[in-house]
């Protein structure tokens, strides 16, 4: 629970800050730090991915993720549920600091607890205490809340709620699998989920070549699967 706990200190400190001085800070320091992040999140990914046994085990854990999250178009539903969310909600024109409060809260909590990074550093941190990608992320967040408490106001800081809630769940969760989780499966789900950051960063955050991220997410669970497989038929 460590990296939830920072990522919800970042997210609040960061809301804080966009609220009372967000207006002041010009929009080319903002996008030179995320670019830099960008670049931090790719050496990140690249050291995660160099730690495989096995780099067929990735291979094949990302094709056959890649082959499911299109199946089941996890990053089309992503994108339809924060839409349905943001057209049922923030559509009162009548009560414009109710909708903008709504709207803040909304795309906040999406952009924090969607995607690659947030389920990988939570699962790592519940397993292995491993809270560095979650503590990357919560730079990340800051920033993000930054930009969105100096423009949609204070309903971004209660986002924070749902962070808490959501990547501690994923913890904990994955505190009652340890005992099933080896290190080698770890080691290749770790590895699998670097290349999934190195497509965040190229795709989201450095906005090289856009990229469907979300439906290789599948990999994070596949991965280890292989691991239990090969092991399994070695015996």
């Amino acid at each position: 629970m460590t990296g939830t706990l920072l990522n919800v200190a970042a997210v609040l400190v960061g809301g804080f800050i966009g609220l009372f001085f967000g207006a002041r800070i010009p929009e080319r320091f903002k996008s030179t730090v995320i670019a830099g992040m960008g670049l931090f999140t790719l050496a990140l990914g690249a050291q995660m991915f160099l730690n495989t046994q096995n780099p067929l085990i990735v291979l094949g854990a990302l094709i056959l993720g890649a082959l499911l999250g299109e199946w089941w178009r996890i990053e089309d539903g992503l994108h339809n549920f924060g839409a349905l969310l943001e057209k049922r909600f923030a559509k009162d024109d009548s009560a414009e600091g109710s909708a903008r409060f709504i709207r803040g809260f909304l795309a906040a909590s999406l952009l924090f607890c969607v995607g690659p990074m947030t389920i990988l550093g939570s699962i790592q941190d519940g397993l292995a205490g491993n809270y560095e990608l979650l503590a990357v992320k919560s730079v990340l967040d800051g920033f993000a809340a930054l930009a969105f408490a100096s423009t949609l106001g204070v309903g971004v800081l209660f986002s924070s709620v749902v962070v808490l809630v959501y990547q501690g769940g994923i913890s904990l969760l994955a505190v009652q699998l340890s005992a099933v989780v080896t290190e080698p499966m770890m080691t290749e789900m770790s590895a699998a989920g670097g290349v999934l950051l190195l497509g965040l960063a190229l795709s989201s955050m450095m906005e090289i070549k856009r990229m469907r991220v979300g439906n290789f997410l599948p990999a994070l669970f596949i991965a280890p699967l292989i691991v239990w497989g090969l092991n399994l038929f070695a015996r």
